[in-house]
């Protein structure tokens, strides 16, 4: 299907603010007709990535430590046949975890009720599991399913331990069917791939912190990060 031109829909819009110049009104029909292509971009990619061949198959028999007890990666699907796993970068070797993951998952936990109708969800680290809720429960979460990665092969294997024995964070979706586990997708865009002055991260971002200072005329800026305390 042919699409209208993105400078046509934008031209069509007709929100006008009060006392608004010409000025303003001709850079924000430029800049609407860019978050058009934006948007479309966005679904293009994300079309691209429904349309992926299939993943490697997962062959670790990988067992984890959650709230409620031992439980390995085929129950973490419960009856869905898709998991979201995020690596929380909260391993062993920190007395507090990583705050830009803390501000993550704080944004993440009034969702998880809603994902859950359409794919299992679990937030995995390294530190033992008694670590990881008391955390939770300092932090107020309600719904952040968290579990310990004792053996840390998970971590290992997929890519959440850096070289010198680090956190690193990870976004990983696997897939469930006829009894067979695979990766679908997971976050390949690190510090090699990032651009020059900025954050490195995904696309979209994830981080809805972001997404909303990207709004401002400041936008994140370069000196500030999220904390733990205020």
């Amino acid at each position: 299907m042919a699409l209208v031109p993105a400078e046509e829909l934008a031209a069509r819009e007709t929100a006008r603010w009060p006392n608004e110049s010409s000025e303003y009104r001709a850079a924000r029909t430029a800049l609407l007709a860019e978050e058009i292509e934006l948007r479309r971009h966005i679904e293009r990619v994300a079309e691209q990535r429904r349309a992926l061949p299939p993943g490697p198959p997962v062959t670790g028999d990988y067992r984890f430590e959650g709230e409620q007890g031992p439980v390995s990666l085929a129950e973490l699907f419960g009856g869905k046949d898709v998991l979201v796993v995020y690596t929380y970068m909260f391993g062993p070797q920190r007395e507090r975890p990583c705050p830009m993951c803390t501000s993550l998952l704080s944004a993440w936990d009034g969702e998880v009720p809603d994902l859950l109708q359409r794919v299992a969800f679990a937030v995995t680290a390294r530190s033992p599991i008694g670590k990881l809720v008391a955390f939770k429960r300092e932090r107020g979460w309600r719904h952040i399913p968290l579990y310990s990665d004792p053996t840390q092969t998970f971590s290992r294997d997929y890519h959440a331990i850096a070289p010198d024995g680090s956190d690193l964070p990870q976004f990983l979706v696997f897939t469930r069917h006829d009894g067979a586990i695979r990766l679908f997708w997971a976050g390949e865009m690190g510090g090699e791939s990032a651009d020059p002055g900025q954050d490195p991260r995904g696309a979209p971002d994830l981080m809805p912190l972001w997404t909303i200072l990207d709004s401002t005329p400041e936008g994140r800026g370069t000196d500030w990060y999220p904390s733990l305390t205020y």
